[in-house]
């Protein structure tokens, strides 16, 4: 989440296109598509369908994924009657061995057992697993340490070394300085006629005032924050401009955003960024904790998507839906990354606001 921008840009171009990043190794192209990403995104009744299944099931389902050859949403279920509502809604449906409480019990043990800086784990329902990363900071203690309490848990945990560090990427970013420091706007939001954007709370936690140059006027200001735990901010536009509600797509056109929905593992996504420009990627698991060096952050997405340090607080989106927040990653090793997002309809429900 490292802030980084160019000042050259309007403001309205630089908060209308929401900005992220990734990792500490920045990516020399302008335009990175990752070899896994895949072709699926969800439709508008996919998006729906799983908001609806995860209130109808809760505890029910282990998780939903979208089939990367159909298109089709997977709702994992380990009883007939969670079969059987899955069913009914329209929904494809898979037979898996653990249960959302076991997965969720496996993820408190980690909490309690292996909190350790350099680490993210999340839920996998492809895998009916927790999916663990380690960074390459974690030592070799650490890692025996990890093993040991994922060999407990048997096979619901699996455990990846990934390279780089997990950071926060505040260096960089592409519209908007505060605090001496720069980060990206994700996406413009509003709420009773007044405009706002929202980013990353890493980033709004260091300043109140923010403007599109260094040292320029000041175009809006911070109106609510939270991180850690949490991975977002709000700022209000005090300057009078009412930008659009679009993302740049850094090839002279925009992406219009017209609604906002969580993301579903295997559906592919883009990041729009001011050092790695639009990136794409596929969300590889959710509920992700992620272990920071200043803080553990909850109920994140994990993805594949490229980026660099620079990119914070951006947008990552599929088509007109925006999806989240950029947080953070441990970098990028040719075109994979593990960019981190916050979802965004968490921050639109905290602070009332909605995209337009």
């Amino acid at each position: 989440m490292r802030r980084n921008s160019r000042a050259c840009l309007s403001l309205s171009l630089l908060l209308v296109a929401g900005a992220l990043g990734l990792g500490a190794t920045p990516a020399t192209a302008a335009d990175v598509h990752s070899a896994a990403a895949p072709s699926a995104i969800p439709s508008a009744s996919a998006y729906a369908l799983d908001a609806s299944v995860e209130r109808a099931l809760g505890a029910g389902t282990a998780g939903t994924y979208l089939d990367r050859k159909t298109g089709d949403l997977v709702v994992t279920v380990t009883t007939d009657r969670a079969e059987e509502q899955a069913r009914a809604a329209g929904a494809a449906v898979r037979r898996v061995a653990r249960s959302a409480a076991q997965l969720d019990a496996a993820m408190k043990t980690l909490e309690a057992e292996a909190k350790i800086t350099g680490t993210s784990w999340g839920i996998d329902p492809r895998t009916n697993q927790v999916a663990v990363e380690a960074d390459s900071s974690v030592s070799a203690r650490d890692m025996a340490r990890l093993e040991a309490v994922a060999k407990r848990l048997g096979g619901a945990v699996s455990i990846n070394r990934v390279p780089g560090v997990f950071d926060r990427e505040v260096l960089g970013g592409g519209a908007i300085y505060g605090g001496g420091s720069r980060c990206s706007a994700a996406f413009n939001v509003t709420k009773g006629g007044a405009r706002y954007f929202v980013t990353a709370g890493h980033c709004t936690n260091i300043s109140a005032n923010w403007s599109a140059g260094s040292g320029g006027s000041v175009v809006g200001v911070r109106e609510g924050t939270s991180f850690p735990t949490n991975d977002y901010g709000i700022v209000r536009y005090t300057d009078g401009s009412s930008p659009a509600g679009t993302v740049d797509l850094y090839n002279g056109s925009t992406q219009d955003i017209t609604s906002a929905a969580n993301a579903v593992v295997g559906q592919a996504i883009r990041k729009s960024g001011s050092t790695t420009k639009v990136t794409s990627g596929t969300v590889t698991a959710v509920n992700v904790t992620v272990n920071y060096g200043d803080g553990p952050v909850y109920g994140m997405v994990r993805t594949t998507a490229c980026s660099a340090g620079g990119d914070s607080g951006g947008a990552h989106f599929a088509g007109t839906v925006a999806l989240g927040i950029h947080s953070g990653s441990s970098g990028c090793s040719g075109t994979s990354g593990s960019a981190i997002h916050q979802p965004v309809v968490e921050a639109l429900q905290a602070y009332g606001v909605s995209v337009y």
